[in-house]
């Protein structure tokens, strides 16, 4: 990314917070004069003190005529001078920490806020590719780069501008000829800055790439660290990420190197003509052109005049690595997500459930369909069970259903209405979704449940775990709903997760379901009490089951059994049938079919408007559960 195109890109981002910005430049001009006045007042004691010369006429209308002719009054002047400006200098400092601190925060959070939101709506096939530790980076660290260049970088370079002109215009009225000899060495600084910018650009890119890596395994090694402890793996582990970080320690040894080259010469060419000076100030000293107290001056503004010459040096190193972050960061806004939703996309408040596949197929790579020409009608309220081996598709027709994904041909309606013609967010509110490994939040039992609706009160919580057969587990815990779940739910066994995870499903009460194996990860004990509450959470609703039993989807209506090429069949039960053999189902006698039924209430198969029939409860409930 172009320099210039970053830079636009910056400026923009920080347009919400340019009063403060401005602000904060204008406190930090307010430096410019104060340094100024730093060695007046030893000027003032040579010249005025020591020698003969005459207060400096700038200075005069602040002191009382009676004092203009006493050399105590005129001392003491100068010592209450030294005063002031330090009193202002701290105060002018303190302001500047102050806002800068405000303004530097917010510039962060509102950035880091952005890119949040952003990789929430990237697809789920980024974050499978890149893993969570690249965008946890790119939010934590690189979106830092804000305040770096926008308030450490911006600020002060301009303030030392603004001092570096202050300051030579002053030498200038006091000798030309030194004015010109100290100013010579900008050139040869700002030389250097850019011969060495793209090359601590490169490095910095690098050090952000690797130190990316070695966050990547320790986010590997703790999200799987049962399995990391079960086969003493600790010490490979260790040694895999101490590989990952020792690559970084180089390129950041390469990074100090180029730097410390960069200051070497900098200082070299300071260090040039601050002898240059002192030289030719020592012979017009000499010659009576200019006073002592007047050489004092200048080779302190020339110290003052240096310093921010040196610290630009330090500044292209730092401002390359912030850069080099801020592309990282523009970069993750810049991915398109692959679901996008339309500017003028319907509004869906509770649909009736009807669902159609016309030709719909799928495949996450070019040439490798996952699912193939998937056809078929399926009525409001239709139990669907959902077979095939591992890896034939299941689980992906049912993230095509919640616009995890969009179909790479074909389509999917919903009430006679192209998914991809709702509001994502509409759509996914008509879903109650249960995975065979459920996700909860590192809060509460409470909190947990409530996911699904927010604004649920404390009686309908308790009533979605009485639902879901988990209130008498719950109320066994010494915190009861106050129970702390931890990490991912560990704290809780499978079967207890799941529970609560059916729980938050009868609290949104959604029109449709999405069972993927919600049984395959407990005992045969615990699959009849889930079972048990699936029959009443499916009743009246759409519902699509994934499942490896044959006993879990026996109260379906129809079966989808997909093959190892991504086709389907579809076979519906008629009244009083079984089940038919299904691909990569295992029978389960322990439990029996039932007889079958029609499709539940709602199946007429009509498409309704996009808000559901009239008289239909409408529903504004929270985002999808799980």
């Amino acid at each position: 990314m172009r320099d210039s195109t970053l830079y636009k890109r910056l400026l923009q981002q920080t347009r919400p917070h340019w009063l403060a910005i401005g602000a904060l430049l204008l406190l930090g001009l307010l430096a410019a004069p104060l340094t100024l006045l730093v060695p007046v007042p030893l000027k003032i004691a040579v010249d005025c003190v020591i020698g003969n010369a005459p207060l400096p006429a700038f200075l005069r209308p602040f002191v009382p005529a009676a004092f203009l002719h006493s050399r105590g009054s005129i001392l003491a002047f100068a010592a209450l001078l030294v005063v002031v400006t330090a009193l202002l200098t701290q105060l002018q400092a303190l302001l500047m920490t102050l806002l800068r601190t405000w303004t530097a925060e917010r510039l962060v959070q509102g950035f880091r806020a952005r890119l949040f939101q952003h990789v929430q709506r990237l697809s789920l096939l980024y974050h499978d590719a890149k893993g969570s530790s690249d965008a946890v980076y790119r939010i934590q660290q690189d979106a830092v780069s804000i305040q770096d260049i926008a308030i450490d970088g911006l600020i002060p370079a301009v303030t030392a501008a603004v001092t570096l002109v202050g300051m030579f215009v002053v030498m200038m009225r006091l000798d030309w000829q030194l004015a010109l000899v100290a100013l010579g060495v900008t050139p040869i600084v700002f030389v250097l800055a850019r011969i060495y910018r793209m090359r601590l650009r490169k490095r910095s890119r690098e050090v952000k790439k690797l130190e990316t890596e070695a966050l990547s395994v320790v986010y590997e090694v703790l999200t799987a660290l049962r399995v990391v402890k079960a086969f003493a793996q600790e010490e490979r582990e260790l040694e895999r990420f101490a590989h990952t970080s020792l690559r970084g320690v180089r390129e950041r040894v390469k990074l100090a190197a180029a730097q410390g080259r960069l200051q070497l010469w900098v200082g070299l060419a300071t260090a040039a003509g601050t002898a240059t000076l002192l030289w030719v100030g020592a012979s017009h000293v000499l010659s009576g052109q200019l006073t002592l107290g007047g050489l004092l001056l200048v080779m302190s503004y020339l110290g003052q005049l240096y310093e921010p010459l040196k610290t630009t040096a330090r500044k292209v190193a730092s401002l390359q690595a912030q850069l080099a972050s801020a592309e990282r960061a523009f970069a993750l806004l810049d991915l398109e997500p692959d679901v996008k939703e339309h500017r003028h996309a319907r509004r869906l408040l509770r649909a009736r459930g009807a669902v159609v596949f016309e030709n719909v197929s799928f495949e996450y790579e070019p040439g490798r369909p996952i699912l193939r020409d998937l056809t078929h009608s399926i009525p409001a309220g239709t139990r669907v069970g959902v077979a095939g081996k591992t890896g034939a598709g299941k689980s992906t027709m049912l993230h095509l259903l919640s616009r995890f994904f969009d179909p790479t041909s074909g389509r999917i309606l919903m009430d006679g209405v192209d998914l991809r013609a709702y509001r994502v967010s509409d759509l996914r509110r008509q879903y109650a979704i249960v995975l065979q490994e459920p996700m909860l939040f590192s809060t509460s039992i409470g909190d947990n449940i409530a996911y699904a609706r927010p604004s649920a009160s404390r009686e309908e919580v308790i009533e979605a775990a009485r639902a879901a057969n988990a209130h008498d587990f719950i109320s066994r815990l010494p915190a009861g709903y106050g129970t702390l779940v931890g990490e991912r739910g560990m704290r809780l066994s499978g079967g207890e997760r799941q529970r609560i995870a059916l729980a938050r499903a009868f609290l949104k009460d959604a029109p449709l379901l999405l069972l993927d194996e919600p049984t395959s990860s407990v005992d045969t004990r615990t699959e009849a009490g889930i079972l048990e509450a699936l029959e009443r959470l499916m009743a009246g609703r759409t519902s699509f089951m994934v499942a490896h039993r044959l006993g879990t989807l026996r109260t379906c209506d129809l079966l989808i059994q997909f093959d190892d090429t991504g086709r389907a069949l579809v076979t519906p039960r008629e009244s009083g049938s079984e089940l038919p053999p299904a691909l990569g189902l295992v029978a389960s006698p322990s439990a029996p079919l039932v007889t079958a039924r029609e499709p539940h209430a709602g199946g007429n198969g009509e498409a309704p408007e996009a808000n559901g029939d009239a008289g239909t409860p409408q529903s504004e409930h929270g985002p999808a559960a799980n």
